[in-house]
């Protein structure tokens, strides 16, 4: 079967020929239907030899759909022509964290040596992917897999920092969303249709800020040396409420510090770069503000994703590719002139 895979330290992806893999025991076998391209990717891909830990060749691929054509011993719960998307942060399933459906935050992970998929597991950048377990399949019924697979971690991660933080934004609060990609661009979405906050979106340039206002935006900002000045403008001395940083690099988190307000919450979720980082202490930062740095989310908050597309709350933009010319998804990705997220469509 065609995969796109990670083979060669500092080189692209490219596409292969892989065996067809079955399932084992306790394993479901997916049609793949659907794959997500994310910033994560071109991130591990971009690591030095002596930082990267995935193993190669490594199918890429964490957003995967499909369509179940067959199980493994002892599989029970799942229907053989079940569409499905593929919940991503696979854990032990047994701690403290994975008996709550957190399975992102699992103690025991690392030293089981368990992986999500695409991200150290075979991933859904193929023509059939394994998944582990039944229970990291969430059923999509009628929903179209390729708008719906970006919801597996191009919303669940947003979802995830938003829920936390819901309390904070109150009528005339203000949400600020840096970076209006793949998962920004959701991001506005949810909050308009979870909070009362006035949204301000922060981008690089006027067409991904029209974007920005397309789907949902109150105010755009350029993000630029003026941003914290000109998002100022717009808060007044109260700041922000709520600032969601999707792009990581210090640059970014310079400027979600500067528009936080007094108790906000401060979301670091890109991962542009792994020696930023935000200055907090007295004097350094606004009072009761609280930084945080989330993964992923919860398989609940997946399931609870899935009914909000059934309800039409999403309008998620794509660009569709195919396996073939999948690697130039990647190469967009990484020259930012994609316009939401990247799916490919075996």
């Amino acid at each position: 079967m065609k995969a796109i895979q990670y083979t060669t330290i500092g080189a692209e992806p490219e596409v292969t020929e892989i065996e067809k893999p079955s399932p084992g025991p306790g394993e479901v076998l997916l049609k793949v239907t659907a794959a997500g391209v994310c910033h994560s990717d071109d991130f591990i891909m971009n690591l030095p030899e002596d930082q990267y830990v995935y193993g190669l060749p490594l199918t890429l691929g964490h957003e995967g759909a499909g369509t179940v054509v067959e199980v493994g011993a002892g599989v029970s719960g799942i229907d053989i022509g079940t569409n499905v998307v593929v919940y991503g942060p696979w854990g032990c399933g047994t701690c403290w964290h994975c008996a709550r459906g957190e399975e992102n935050y699992c103690s025991r992970a690392a030293e089981l040596g368990i992986t999500p998929p695409g991200l150290g597991s075979p991933g859904a950048l193929a023509e059939y992917m394994i998944v582990d377990s039944p229970r990291h399949l969430v059923p999509i019924g009628d929903l179209d897999p390729v708008t719906t697979v970006p919801l597996t971690d191009a919303g669940l991660t947003p979802y995830h920092a938003i829920k936390r933080s819901l309390h904070k934004l109150r009528g005339g609060s203000t949400a600020v969303v840096i970076g209006t990609g793949g998962l920004g661009h959701v991001a506005i979405q949810l909050l308009r249709h979870l909070s009362p906050a006035r949204v301000v979106a922060l981008d690089v340039n006027d067409e991904k800020l029209r974007f920005a206002r397309e789907v949902g935006a109150h105010e755009a900002v350029l993000s630029d040396k003026s941003a914290v000045e000109n998002v100022r403008a717009i808060t007044g001395p109260e700041g922000a409420a709520l600032v969601l940083d999707f792009v990581g690099y210090q640059p970014t988190i310079d400027i979600a510090m500067g528009v936080a307000g007094v108790a906000s919450d401060v979301t670091i979720v890109g991962i542009g770069d792994f020696v930023a980082h935000a200055k907090v202490g007295f004097g350094q930062s606004p009072y009761e503000a609280a930084v945080t740095s989330p993964y992923w989310g919860s398989r609940s908050e997946l399931i609870e994703l899935i009914d909000l597309a059934h309800q039409g709350v999403f309008d998620i933009a794509v660009e569709r590719f195919t396996l073939d010319d999948g690697v130039e998804a990647y190469r967009r990705l990484s020259a930012g002139t994609l316009r939401g997220r990247a799916v490919i469509v075996p």
